[in-house]
């Protein structure tokens, strides 16, 4: 099915919303998600129900059908290997490659997304630590919780972080926190719930927001 890139878009959204954030894609989240209008999204939303992408029903949250879940499970494949690509053999820094992918994953070639995964030893994870999607749409899955919810003395690895955004990865790095890196858990701050951690073999104290969303696999 040829579909623009916005139609892509919005799929990558509802799934997003849907799996991922565990929300109901109702008109607001979804205009939330994409920085758009409530309008323009009841709009897009009929015309991808047309094509059988979506169920919707007015008033009612939207659902991927079973070719839209597919769609949107392929774009996130091919947006999180691009990242990958980016990182590991063009040495792009993590937080620069987001908008690049946005880009590249909708070249519309699944041989080339196939042959791209086998050229990159066909990694179960992305440089932010986000699962990519199989050949066959099955996302790998690692028992993880993010930094905040640790207890004292606990001690694991990083294996994700919950954003993306440019300012919060610049700031990982200022830190020089990277995925792969071994944390202790040692307290938190009741004043303001920031926390005090080992990373690196320094002991430094990270906000609570940060803390939120970074997350360790346990030891």
């Amino acid at each position: 099915m040829n579909l623009s890139s916005t139609e892509q878009d919005y799929l990558k959204a509802i799934f997003a919303i849907t799996t991922i954030e565990s929300r109901s894609a109702n008109t607001n989240a979804i205009a939330e998600h994409l920085k758009t209008k409530a309008s323009s999204v009841t709009d897009m939303i009929k015309k991808l129900a047309v094509k059988k992408l979506v169920k919707y029903e007015k008033y009612k949250p939207v659902h991927l059908s079973a070719a839209g879940i597919k769609t949107a499970t392929s774009l996130i494949r091919s947006h999180r290997l691009w990242e990958t690509f980016l990182v590991d053999r063009l040495k792009y820094d993590w937080s620069q490659v987001h908008t690049i992918a946005e880009q590249l994953e909708h070249v519309k070639d699944s041989e080339l997304i196939d042959k791209l995964d086998d050229y990159l030893g066909n990694p179960s994870f992305d440089p932010h630590g986000d699962p990519i999607p199989t050949r066959n749409g099955a996302f790998p899955v690692r028992e993880e919780i993010t930094l905040i919810n640790m207890k004292e003395g606990q001690c694991g690895t990083i294996a994700s972080v919950l954003q993306d955004d440019e300012s919060f990865l610049e700031a990982l790095n200022d830190l020089d926190i990277c995925i792969g890196n071994d944390v202790e858990f040692l307290k938190q701050i009741s004043f303001d719930q920031s926390i005090k951690v080992i990373i690196n073999n320094e002991t430094i104290i990270l906000s609570e927001t940060m803390a939120s969303n970074i997350s360790v696999q346990k030891i």
